[in-house]
């Protein structure tokens, strides 16, 4: 049975990593949180996991204090983070939000794990650096995202090089069918209010501007070696349909579910089997009509900024990531307006000079001025 580290454990993600792997009755070696010590002690205490890491220094030394009664070691920021994804545990799942998620990822790869990716930007970010050590390391990386994992899933069998098309499926958000004039004043009450998946909060927003699509688009170039060209979203309302592949021969593939993330997880962790799913099955009678609408990239810019910067490629996924990460966070706090999001993104990637080869360094140095272009220019 598998052992598993997760990273993120106590948001959407990896709390649904946890409810699949006690269903399949795997065991859990290590978790990591961003701060919510007082869920991470309940799993450590559930789980008895080997290590627990938090990334913020001084919650660790709370939870030290929580968990002093068990075995359980308790370390803390990015160095304790990345200790634990290389600690023992066969399988990593890496449901970290943000950039926060790549030195993780290249730890685990270190250690030989299988990646169970959830953080996309892991490949949006430092994709050709990940790609090549995983090479290296004879690691596969399978993902989690219901897209990704539904592309993944339609190529099973489909002879090399005969992907021709990748469609991307995407819910269009709360505001979907609305003009940039109706969004002027959107609160963050109702940027949260997504009208299919339950997500955190920066997921959430990304999904309302569709910067969440078009980081997918990024992540899918990297993961199934395609151009952006090649890759169609779709306004797909009904969250059934994840996504699908078009082959040389014409042939449309598709994976359809009920939109509960815990089957792209469970696939990612049994791959190549499959195991009993014991969530809600998809009742094709009640779902009834499937609609497919093209998305609107004049009023959600975002997706658009997306394929300008995996186009020309380099640094600049970088330097969109990181603006998107500090815009998002300036409205959550209120101090942008939502249509401000895609407008300072636009002006980090047309303030920042490319770089084609870039080391890990330069990716956190392109993060880093990114968000103080966004921050000087709220």
């Amino acid at each position: 049975m598998k052992n598993l580290v997760i990273l993120g454990s106590t948001g959407s993600i990896g709390t649904q990593s946890l409810e699949v792997a006690r269903k399949q009755g795997y065991s859990v070696s290590g978790l990591v949180s961003g701060g919510n010590i007082e869920l991470l002690e309940k799993q450590a205490r559930e789980w008895k996991p080997k290590t627990v890491a938090v990334f913020d220094e001084e919650k660790a030394k709370e939870l030290k204090i929580k968990l002093a009664d068990t075995s359980v070691k308790v370390l803390s920021g990015s160095e304790g983070v990345c200790a634990v994804a290389e600690g023992e545990g066969d399988t990593a799942i890496n449901a970290i939000v943000g950039i926060a998620g790549l030195k993780p990822t290249l730890a685990a790869i270190e250690s030989g794990k299988t990646i169970a990716l959830a953080n996309k930007e892991t490949l949006v970010t430092g994709g050709e650096i990940v790609k090549r050590e995983a090479k290296e390391k004879s690691v596969k990386i399978l993902p989690v995202d219901s897209e990704h994992s539904a592309i993944f899933q339609s190529l099973q069998g489909a002879p090399k090089g005969s992907l021709k098309k990748i469609l991307l499926t995407a819910s269009g958000g709360p505001f979907f069918g609305k003009k940039r004039e109706e969004l002027e004043n959107v609160t963050v009450k109702e940027a949260l209010n997504h009208p299919n998946w339950s997500m955190g909060a920066k997921i959430t927003i990304d999904s309302a501007t569709l910067m969440n699509k078009g980081l997918e688009v990024i992540e899918a170039v990297h993961l199934f070696d395609i151009g952006a060209e090649n890759i169609e979203v779709l306004v797909h309302r009904q969250s059934i349909i994840h996504s699908g592949v078009e082959l040389s021969d014409g042939a449309v593939i598709a994976q359809l579910g009920t939109p509960d993330m815990r089957l792209p997880i469970q696939y990612a962790l049994t791959y190549p089997e499959r195991s009993d799913y014991a969530f809600e099955k998809l009742d094709l009678f009640k779902v009834g009509t499937l609609t497919f609408e093209k998305p609107d990239t004049d009023t959600f810019r975002c997706l658009p900024l997306c394929i300008e910067a995996i186009t020309k490629g380099g640094i600049l996924p970088t330097v969109l990531n990181g603006a998107n990460e500090e815009a998002v966070r300036l409205f959550l706090e209120g101090k942008c307006e939502f249509l401000q999001i895609a407008e300072l993104v636009e002006k980090a990637l047309n303030s920042v000079n490319n770089k084609k080869e870039f080391t890990l360094e330069d990716i956190f140095e392109a993060d880093k001025i990114a968000r103080e272009i966004v921050r000087k220019g709220d």
